[in-house]
C-alpha cells in the first residue's frame, strides 16, 4: 500500500495529513475552511485517495495561509506515498462536467512541478471562500506534488460548480496517472530511468 503521513507547523498553520493513494475514496478532512473541506473530500472520494487531514490556521486574518499550506502538505504527502512511481501509468487526462461547466484536466506525474491554470471566475467570492484561492490551492499542490497538470475551464457560469469541476477533473486524472499498469508494473515510465525530477 502506498501510503504516507506528515505534520507541518509553520507559525500560521499546523497541519497534520495521512493519505492512501490505493484506499476507496474515504476521507476524515477539518480545515476550518468549510468550502475547502468539501472540495478535498470530493478529490479523494473521485480520486480514490484516502485523506485524513487536521488544520488549524489563521483564519481570522482570511483563508490564504490555510489553503496554501494544505496545498503544500497534501502536495508533500502525495509526492512521499509515490515513492519511485515505479509501475504508474504517469499519464491522464479528463473533460469533466459539472452541470454547466465544462473543465479539462492533464497530468504527467514527471517529477517535474509545473501548473497550466486556464479559469475564471465571475465572482471574488464563494461563500467566504476567495476564488482566486482555487488557483492557490492547485499551485502549492502541483509544485509540492512534483506533477505538471494543466487545468482549463471552457466554460461555465457557476463559480462554485467551476471550482467544483476542476477538484474534480483533477481527482479524476490522478487516479489515471497514479494506477499501476499490469504491463510495467516493475518499471519506471521513463526512458531516464527516474521519474524524480
Amino acid at each position: 500500500m502506498r501510503k504516507a503521513s506528515l505534520d507541518r507547523k509553520t507559525t500560521e498553520t499546523q497541519i497534520a495529513v495521512s493519505i492512501n493513494l490505493d484506499g476507496t475514496g474515504t476521507y476524515d478532512v477539518k480545515s476550518g475552511v468549510g468550502f475547502l473541506d468539501h472540495m478535498l473530500e470530493l478529490l479523494s472520494r473521485h480520486s480514490l485517495i484516502d485523506i485524513k487531514l487536521r488544520a488549524k490556521g489563521d483564519t481570522h486574518i482570511d483563508f490564504h495561509h490555510t489553503t496554501e499550506d494544505i496545498g503544500i502538505a497534501l502536495g508533500q504527502a502525495f509526492a512521499k506515498a509515490l515513492g519511485d512511481r515505479k509501475g504508474i501509468r504517469r499519464y491522464a487526462d479528463c473533460l469533466l462536467p459539472m452541470d454547466e461547466a465544462l473543465t479539462r484536466a492533464a497530468i504527467d506525474v514527471s517529477g517535474r512541478p509545473y501548473l497550466i491554470w486556464n479559469v475564471a471566475f465571475s465572482r471574488p467570492k464563494i461563500g467566504e471562500f476567495d476564488t482566486e484561492l482555487v488557483r492557490e490551492w492547485f499551485q502549492a499542490f502541483a509544485m509540492n506534488a512534483g506533477v505538471t497538470l494543466h487545468v482549463q475551464t471552457l466554460y461555465g457560469d457557476n463559480c462554485h460548480h467551476i471550482a467544483e469541476s476542476c477538484f474534480k477533473a483533477l481527482a479524476r486524472v490522478l487516479r489515471g496517472a497514479i494506477e499501476i499498469d499490469p504491463r510495467q508494473k516493475d518499471r519506471i515510465p521513463s526512458t531516464k530511468g527516474s521519474l524524480k525530477g
